[in-house]
């Protein structure tokens, strides 16, 4: 959890025209749904990790993300301090580094990439993204040019027009009365709620501040249909709606409108059409810790940060060392006072 910093932050220069960019496939890559700049972009971080948040932000996709590069450019830190800030940012939620093999046969390389949000990420959105990174580059030709993400389009569903209630035992008028479509039978109509439309009745049960009206249900059933039709399961979805609720919610239909909207998960893009006898490269993406550089895939390293470093960012003190070296060093050491042992 972030500690709010009322200072004030110095403003990160401007990016100069000759800061150097990375070459092609390498380099900063922005993450997709990002929300528009804003004077109170990272309020919550401290100062140094403001500043250089706001000159990341700025910069343009495919720019160089060492830290010497950047160092460079700050001149009030050093590099130390520039990385101590990147790893920083990684816990916030705002970066995460990767590393991606490209090419084919002989040519296969690996390319290093630093996918940059503006917007903070919890390490669930961070792993399924990547995961769509990882599917992308499976079915996509292996080329460093195409590393840059696609964001898929948000549809958003009109919602469709209710009919207002009749009283008991009164006819509905000529004008309010639905025709139904060639084909429709008193079985279609008969059909009960969606799972889409289930999940947004239970917010209420789950929490009393999240309680809409039937029509609030109906009205926002073709946007969490949406979320299911990408596969994620109710579950996923009412624990993604009902988390971090403010402690006053004037609007439940307007909150959850707006989650639903910004929340949308990324769709993974469909592999069946890839034929049996030629399959795809596995084209494998790694995330490298912010602080060592330690690779692993996404769901091993939490907050971008390997289980040692993690430990170490927690707790403030070292990381406890792997008794399986320990092991090695004591058994290497006994062989070497074997060797010196006279014979």
């Amino acid at each position: 959890m972030a500690t709010q910093h009322h200072s004030s932050a110095l403003p990160a220069p401007a990016v100069s025209a000759a800061y150097p960019m990375a070459k092609p496939g390498y380099g900063k890559r922005s993450a997709p749904g990002q929300q528009a700049r804003a004077r109170d972009d990272f309020a919550l971080l401290p100062t140094r990790e403001r500043y250089v948040a706001g000159f990341v932000d700025h910069l343009p996709d495919g720019a160089a993300m060492c830290v010497k590069q950047l160092a460079k450019q700050l001149p009030l830190y050093g590099q130390q301090a520039i990385s101590t800030a990147l790893k920083a940012l990684s816990v916030a939620g705002h970066l995460r580094r990767v590393r991606c093999a490209v090419g084919a046969g002989d040519e296969t390389r690996w390319v290093f990439r630093t996918f940059w949000s503006r917007t903070a990420r919890d390490n669930e959105w961070w792993t399924t993204y990547l995961a769509t990174e990882t599917a992308t580059k499976t079915a996509a030709p292996a080329s460093p040019d195409l590393a840059a993400p696609v964001e898929p389009p948000t549809l958003i569903a009109v919602p469709p027009q209710r009919t207002p209630p009749q009283p008991t035992g009164t006819e509905p008028s000529p004008l309010t009365r639905e025709t139904p479509p060639a084909g429709h039978t008193e079985a279609t109509q008969t059909t009960g709620p969606s799972p889409a439309y289930l999940a947004l009745a239970r917010l209420g049960r789950d929490d009393h501040r999240l309680g809409l009206s039937a029509y609030d249900c109906t009205t926002l059933e073709p946007l969490a249909k949406q979320w299911l039709d990408r596969g994620v399961t109710t579950d996923y979805l009412t624990s993604t709606l009902t988390a971090g609720l403010p402690a006053q919610i004037d609007s439940p239909a307007g909150l959850i409108r707006r989650r639903l909207i910004d929340k949308l998960p990324p769709r993974l893009p469909d592999t069946t059409s890839t034929p049996a006898d030629t399959p795809a490269p596995n084209r494998r993406l790694l995330v490298e810790c912010t602080d060592c550089g330690r690779p692993g895939p996404p769901e091993a390293l939490p907050d971008g940060l390997c289980r040692p470093c993690h430990t170490t960012h927690s707790t403030g003190g070292r990381p406890s060392p792997d008794p399986t070296q320990i092991a090695a060093v004591k058994a290497h050491m006994a062989n070497l006072r074997d060797l010196l042992k006279p014979v």
